[in-house]
């Protein structure tokens, strides 16, 4: 029986987000503490096995609302069938004749819930990389971001950007610029994959109660950029600025300017969109044990510098009494 395996990981958002859908800048690293995974094997029928996220049984109503409260209403199951869709057109599209072979689909996830950490896009990465390997059909590395973005974007309606999709497939770490230009030729932005040892010792901390929907914050942005609100197209450009200084300090080894950059661009966030408290609270939770902190997404979790191993177990201790968990972030 022919079976294919494939994985994507979570990623940080580290310096320019969220520009990567208004033409910015972004810099961005895998998370390998946390994966969404796809096993493809030949089936007789088209078949999708639920993920323990998608599940329909309940012991008791109880059961069934803190199920909601952890994954949502919506887990897997949509984002599966979307990217089996996408990928079927993307083949159609490109005249890649498919076998008449049919499989089951079986996926896993780790990944903590809504907290702006790539889980959607990564159970879609991991499927389309499932499904490409099955049927041997070879997608570009550079044309396989858009193709994830577009399951959400076109297929489910999610705003959302490309930072995570392209962080997803090229891994490590990976410098991108959107310039307008580029992406109407092309089709895609330049993508720059930098060596992960660049990086300084980071931690992460994010919320184990549910976040919000990164589509809620992205959606508020859109609109007002579509109406040409001047402060968020001022914010973006500096987000990208941001993005842009960020590479220039890790290619120089300048630990103490980036530091001053990621805060720099969570104060550029929280003066264009109000942020939930309890996100905001860990930012201050943070910066009081001197140590910088930005959003890694779109809320809920947060990443900073913290090259003392003294200093990463005070924030361990600290974010342990409002619920939320602290790790040292595995890049490579």
């Amino acid at each position: 029986m022919k079976i294919t395996r494939a994985s994507a990981n979570a990623r940080i958002g580290l310096l320019g987000n969220p520009s990567d859908g208004f033409f910015g800048k972004t810099i961005s690293c895998i998370l390998r503490n946390y994966s969404a995974n796809a096993v493809v094997y030949e089936w007789p029928e088209l078949e999708i096995i639920l993920s323990r996220q998608d599940r329909c049984e309940f012991r008791q109503m109880e059961d069934l609302v803190d199920d909601v409260r952890i994954n949502g209403l919506y887990g897997g199951l949509r984002l599966v069938k979307a990217t089996i869709k996408v990928f079927a057109e993307y083949c159609w599209r490109e005249k890649i004749r498919l076998p008449q072979q049919n499989f089951s689909l079986r996926y896993e996830t780790d990944i903590p819930r809504q907290v702006g950490l790539g889980g959607s896009s990564a159970i879609i990465t991991a499927a389309m990389r499932g499904l490409s390997e099955f049927y041997q059909v070879y997608i570009p590395r550079e044309i396989m971001p858009g193709l994830v973005l577009s399951v959400e974007t076109e297929e489910i309606g999610i705003e959302a950007g490309l930072q995570d999709r392209v962080c997803q497939v090229y891994e490590g770490l990976v410098y991108m610029d959107f310039n307008r230009e580029v992406m109407d030729r092309l089709g895609h932005g330049f993508y720059e994959s930098l060596d992960p040892g660049l990086l300084p010792p980071l931690y992460l901390a994010y919320r184990n109660d549910l976040g919000q929907v990164s589509g809620i914050y992205h959606n508020d942005l859109r609109g007002r950029w579509n109406r040409g609100e001047q402060t968020v197209h001022r914010a973006m450009k500096e987000f990208a600025d941001l993005a842009r200084m960020g590479r220039e300090c890790l290619l120089r080894g300048d630990t103490v300017k980036l530091a001053r950059l990621m805060d720099r661009n969570f104060d550029i966030r929280s003066g264009v969109s109000s942020l939930d408290p309890r996100n905001v609270e860990m930012i201050e939770m943070a910066r009081s044990r001197g140590v910088s902190a930005k959003f890694a997404g779109s809320g809920g979790a947060i990443v900073g510098i913290c090259e003392s191993d003294e200093t990463f177990l005070g924030l361990q201790e600290d974010f342990r009494t409002i619920g939320c968990t602290v790790i040292r972030p595995r890049i490579s």
